[in-house]
């Protein structure tokens, strides 16, 4: 990588990573909240909320937040989610995401929090990097990107950060895969930390190395500056 690329990276990272990032993204729904479960509810449903057009986005989540009444933990632990998520409800929560499918992580969740342990707890029980565990815990494809799943990671894992909380201290934050988007992926390829524009592990992957050169144990401090530059130069 070329010193004229690792000075840009570098500057877009200082410029994007700070606390005026979250008032506009989805991370602002768990930052309302200071107890680690409710933290860990919030950011994995809101992530997985997490595609399509931003203000839809901001719009659904903030709509989950208030059918949880402000209180992720609570919500899970009373069972409230089993009369507004309906097993048999096909119609749609959020795009192509149904009532019924959705309720399938507040059913994982309960089984966690009811048994009196933490989110964090229970990845331990699996093994692999941060995005195989998580995989394994709601058991879907570590094959593909992830990148709802790895940006909730991010929030979890990365320390020292004004946007990240740090909160999960057994998983390292050099074991992060980066949250694959269309901003990243872009800008990625123009500046050469990946040849093609697919959406892939193996490309994410590859964007987290290069990454890892300029960011050592800390890559995702990169998706700073590849999505926050991306957002405001969308023509390149």
């Amino acid at each position: 990588m070329d010193n004229d690329t690792e000075k840009k990276l570098k500057e877009w990272a200082r410029q994007y990573h700070q606390a005026a990032f979250i008032v506009s993204d989805p991370v602002q729904f768990p930052h309302r909240y200071s107890r680690k479960e409710d933290i860990e509810i919030s950011g994995l449903l809101t992530a997985v909320l997490s595609f399509g057009n931003r203000r839809q986005i901001l719009r659904v989540s903030e709509r989950l937040d208030g059918m949880m009444g402000h209180s992720p933990l609570e919500y899970v632990l009373s069972g409230r989610w089993r009369d507004d998520f309906r097993g048999s409800d096909p119609r749609s929560f959020y795009r192509m995401i149904s009532y019924a499918g959705f309720r399938l992580y507040f059913e994982k969740l309960y089984e966690v929090y009811a048994s009196g342990r933490t989110l964090e707890d229970a990845l331990s029980d699996f093994t692999g990097n941060p995005m195989q565990k998580l995989c394994a815990f709601l058991e879907v494809s570590d094959r593909s990107p992830q990148k709802k799943l790895n940006m909730f990671l991010r929030w979890m894992i990365r320390r020292n950060s004004d946007v990240d909380f740090g909160i999960w201290k057994t998983l390292s934050p050099s074991e992060l895969v980066i949250p694959l988007d269309t901003h990243v992926c872009r800008v990625a390829f123009l500046l050469g930390l990946t040849e093609k524009q697919v959406f892939s592990l193996n490309n994410a992957r590859k964007i987290t190395e290069a990454l890892s050169e300029i960011f050592p144990g800390d890559p995702c401090l990169g998706d700073f500056a590849l999505f926050g530059y991306g957002v405001d130069h969308p023509e390149g």
